[in-house]
């Protein structure tokens, strides 16, 4: 009775895990390095009875994975790529869905002093013309290509990114923040993954507020006209609770060291 009653038991776990809907999604790493993930997916499952499988990689991977046909969405922060992204057809639309903000972190003495830098621009400037170590991701995520962007816009080329003092891990928020801290260097982070970052060592957040540091997190469907198997009906699913008044709630409750890490916006835009 007791083998009967166990494989009784076995078979209805695995009928209802057989149930549960799965599709998967490309996210950034921030998404995931912030721990926000981990408040929304179980929510996710209990609400939708949806299973959402994460890749957690940066920006342009993930949306290579996208034109690949790799997954079903992506979620990422990066305006000029997701857009390229849709108009070369890979995805159905753009939905924002929260935003925070870039931080730039440093060495406690701030040796570069960026802490009294009227722009983020200046900021990258001091810190080029005094050569002190900065340690870039190098992976073309969106944190990766906001980088890049404000060093174009201080003027600083790639021929002036020297390697003595510029160094691209190559890797993701966590991996390079490590890296920064084990360096004693400067590092531009998106601000949930600092908060949630454990091994600060004597970095401080050091130079935040400037509007260009803003950062937008979209949620963009892969376009079953160009990938028939993707799961359009889940990924509009999904879609629909990532702008509901449920997923607000949690996003915005999300809370480390009393700091708010994420603010919903969705259809605000």
């Amino acid at each position: 009775m007791k083998k009967l009653f166990l494989s009784a038991m076995l078979m209805a776990f695995a009928a209802g895990a057989a149930g549960a809907d799965v599709m998967k999604m490309a996210v950034t790493t921030s998404f995931h390095n912030s721990g926000l993930s981990e408040i929304l997916l179980p929510e996710i499952k209990a609400d939708l009875d949806l299973e959402v499988q994460l890749l957690v990689v940066g920006t342009g991977q993930a949306i290579r994975l996208g034109e690949a046909g790799d997954v079903d969405a992506i979620l990422v922060h990066s305006r000029p790529a997701e857009e390229r992204f849709l108009a070369e057809g890979y995805g159905t639309h753009r939905t924002e869905i929260m935003y925070n903000d870039f931080v730039l972190i440093g060495p406690a003495d701030d040796p570069a002093g960026i802490a009294d830098a009227g722009s983020a621009t200046a900021a990258l400037v001091a810190i080029s013309e005094q050569k002190i170590p900065f340690v870039s991701r190098g992976d073309d995520s969106g944190t990766h290509k906001m980088e890049l962007s404000l060093w174009d816009g201080a003027g600083v080329g790639e021929d002036v990114r020297q390697v003595e003092w510029y160094k691209q891990a190559g890797s993701g928020m966590g991996a390079t923040l490590n890296t920064a801290s084990g360096l004693n260097a400067y590092v531009m982070s998106d601000r949930a993954s600092w908060l949630k970052f454990g091994n600060k060592g004597d970095l401080e957040l050091l130079f935040a507020g400037d509007p260009v540091l803003f950062n937008q997190y979209a949620y963009l469907p892969v376009n079953p006209e160009k990938h028939p198997h993707v799961k359009a009906d889940l990924a509009g699913k999904l879609e629909a609770w990532l702008v509901s008044d449920r997923a607000k709630a949690l996003i915005d409750g999300y809370r480390l060291e009393g700091e708010q890490l994420f603010t919903f916006n969705a259809g605000q835009n």
